[in-house]
């Protein structure tokens, strides 16, 4: 009882206490489980509800193929009819001529014995199809004259139908196959029949197998696009796999078709979405990149670098990310490069480190926006870009220990956020470092010291480069390198798996385009070799990040926008007059260049300390075909796995199985019989090789070298 005292000393009796927990009414409350609200999410998620009946786009493609096969549905009733007709005829021709009695006493090779008894059969069945003939024409005649035309009419359609019945498209059309038949094309809008035996002719389902339909055909930009079920134990990723066999299934090229799995919480490991383009995507010309509408860029916001097959914008993330591109020369390795700059160039908070060993004239405009800038392919040039990536070094490890400093309003993790890289007080703008032509830093074997150690220039490029892939993205630091010589032995093994976005224009074979892209890519249908010389600035893409395809997409094939040197100006000068409004203008652009601050110590402990791990020596040495092949196609994998299938590494490298089964028995590699599980839990005899004689194989050529 709680009771208090006055100031005349009287006892008062007090208000009774509650404890309770203070509920804000502003917040939104969880909304009431009515009936309607039940019922329509059952409606949604069902999968007993058509999904015609639940998407508004689904519903208006199912109206519009109603109204095709309504419109369609006389000459298709005629078409069978006819077929139907022909049948008939070729069965009564077959039966009247006694064609069955007659090839089995031809087999029996008792024809002449035969012959009499044939010829009787033969008058009789021609006596019975005239009597019959005779009795329909009679009984025809005699109901036209007691009532009327109908029963013709009658007698007509009931014949027809039973025509039509009987010479049905899916009993095939009737009459002999042509010795050369005309060329295939893509006459059909997305019939399900069609691609079911498309899938079939493709061998990614069996012959008694089926396609369950998911999302019914639409038409999707220039195209038509579709999504099925494959049969139980059949894989989305064998269909993608295999998607050029599929495209010679549907008749079309490979550039016009794309396969690829459904995943998330709508698809599963065997669902897969198809997009059929109704011709080459990439013959039309390219765009012109949409920054040149704009004033200025978020450097946080994906740049804007090219469209998809089906003409979908598809922007890149750079920030907390790197990039490499690949490319054989002329393929338009440099355009997609400065594509990537033009919108950190558009950002007047974004620091800029341009180093061109073309030694050309394509990047001179970036040198009016650069913190640093260098143009050449000498020694000297090389010792330069040491002396700026030494700087970057330190300044990471600068940024780490004031971020430490710093409270977790400001920085709430151990990232900068966009307001601190525009605080000029904290000094941590977004810092993009662009080489071009990286392969010849990288290659360079000018000495340098490094604490008392002498390395080559390019083995020390290549650690730092490392590094900076490593730690330097959630310090702000984007690193873009772009190279015409996509091979193992010029991009180190240890920087290609640090490095988040890759683009892989055409390339020479697969090999270089796994360089870019990662390990058996190619494996999954991603193969930038197979790309036309004609498609320039066309590559795949594997973003880190998300993109228009969705978050779950690995790669796509994208045609970058076209920015040729007038525009790429244009920007650079946009880029420069907003950093002198805006203060940021430093460095090179200012007039100011200044000595890199270095700290070779303090960079030597760190990249001491994380530098990759070297090569193993089977990637460095030049091994014998097929061998080196094999071994570029495993990667990682030579040192994971126990046993290859020879019809894996046939198909892979694209060899003859007898060729390339004596080769590889020349280097020490024979194979053997391993039982190996099946689907359905068996288990299954198959030829292939042990990884462990590979690698024998591999330590006996370094050996002889």
């Amino acid at each position: 009882m709680n009771t208090d005292v006055n100031h005349s000393g009287a006892v008062e009796k007090a208000e009774p206490v509650y404890d309770a927990e203070l509920v804000d009414d502003t917040l939104p409350q969880p909304r009431r489980r009515t009936l309607r609200r039940r019922l329509a999410r059952w409606w949604r998620l069902s999968p007993r509800v058509p999904m015609t009946l639940k998407d508004p786009a689904q519903a208006r493609q199912a109206t519009k193929d109603l109204v095709v096969s309504v419109l369609r549905s006389p000459w298709r009733y005629l078409r069978a009819v006819l077929r139907g007709l022909v049948v008939g005829v070729r069965w009564w021709r077959r039966w009247v001529t006694v064609r069955d009695y007659r090839e089995a006493a031809e087999q029996s090779e008792k024809l002449a014995d035969k012959f009499a008894e044939i010829r009787e059969l033969t008058l009789f069945r021609w006596r019975v199809t005239g009597a019959v003939a005779a009795v329909a024409v009679m009984a025809g005649g005699t109901a036209s004259l007691v009532w009327g035309n109908r029963p013709l009419w009658i007698a007509a359609g009931v014949v027809s139908v039973a025509l039509a019945i009987l010479g049905r498209r899916k009993d095939g059309s009737p009459g002999r196959k042509p010795a050369l038949a005309g060329p295939r094309t893509l006459t059909w809008t997305m019939d399900p029949q069609v691609l079911v035996d498309a899938f079939r002719d493709a061998k990614l389902i069996g012959k008694d197998e089926t396609l369950r339909l998911v999302e019914r055909a639409t038409r999707i930009g220039d195209g038509w696009a579709i999504t099925v079920d494959l049969p139980a134990t059949r894989k989305a990723a064998d269909v993608v796999k295999h998607r050029e066999a599929l495209a010679s299934a549907l008749a079309v090229d490979e550039v016009q078709l794309i396969v690829e799995r459904v995943r998330g919480n709508g698809g599963h490991a065997g669902r897969v979405s198809m997009w059929v383009a109704d011709e080459d995507p990439y013959s039309s010309p390219p765009l012109r990149t949409p920054l040149l509408a704009v004033e200025r860029w978020d450097a946080w916001r994906p740049v804007p670098f090219g469209r998809d097959a089906r003409d979908r914008r598809i922007d890149l993330p750079l920030v907390w990310t790197s990039l490499l591109v690949g490319a054989i020369p002329r393929q338009g390795k440099t355009f997609a490069t400065r594509l990537a700059a033009a919108g950190l160039i558009l950002d007047a908070w974004t620091r800029l480190y341009v180093a061109d060993f073309k030694a050309g004239k394509d990047w001179d405009a970036a040198a009016q926006v650069a913190h640093r800038f260098l143009s050449g392919d000498e020694s000297e040039h090389v010792l330069q870009l040491v002396g700026w990536l030494v700087e970057l070094v330190t300044e990471v490890q600068g940024r780490y220990r004031r971020m430490r400093e710093l409270d977790d309003e400001t920085c709430p993790e151990s990232k900068i956020t966009p307001a601190m890289s525009r605080d000029v007080a904290l000094n941590m703008p977004v810092t993009a470092i662009f080489i071009d032509e990286v392969q010849v830093p990288l290659e360079d074997r000018t000495p340098v010291e490094v604490q008392g150690k002498k390395l080559a220039a390019g083995e020390y490029v290549g650690e730092l480069l490392t590094w900076l892939a490593k730690k330097g993205p959630a310090a702000g630091i984007v690193l873009v390198l772009a190279t015409q010589r996509p091979d193992s032995k010029t991009i180190p093994s240890g920087l290609r798996a640090v490095l988040g976005s890759r683009f892989a224009l055409r390339v020479m074979d697969w090999r270089d385009s796994n360089i870019v892209l990662g390990e058996q890519m190619n494996t999954r249908g991603y193969d930038s070799s197979r790309l036309l010389p004609s498609h320039k600035g066309v590559g795949i893409l594997r973003p880190d990040g998300d993109t228009q395809a969705g978050a779950d997409v690995l790669a796509m094939t994208v045609r970058t926008y076209y920015m040729p040197n007038e525009d790429w100006q244009t920007i650079c000068q946009q880029g420069r007059a907003l950093r002198e409004s805006a203060g940021t203008l430093t460095g090179h652009a200012a007039g100011r260049e200044t000595m890199p601050l270095l700290d070779s110590v303090a960079v030597a402990k760190a990249i001491g300390s994380d530098v990759h791990a070297p090569e193993p020596e089977r990637d460095r040495l030049e091994l014998p075909e097929p061998l080196a092949s094999v071994v570029a196609y495993l990667g990682d994998d030579i040192d994971e796995r126990d046993f290859v299938p020879t019809a894996e590494l046939v198909e892979a490298l694209d060899v003859e199985p007898t060729a390339f089964g004596r080769q590889m028995g020349e280097l020490g590699c024979r194979s053997e019989r391993q039982r190996v599980p099946r689907e359905d839990g068996g288990t299954r005899q198959i030829r292939g090789y042990f990884t462990a004689d590979i690698r024998a194989a591999v330590s006996a050529s370094q050996g002889r070298e």
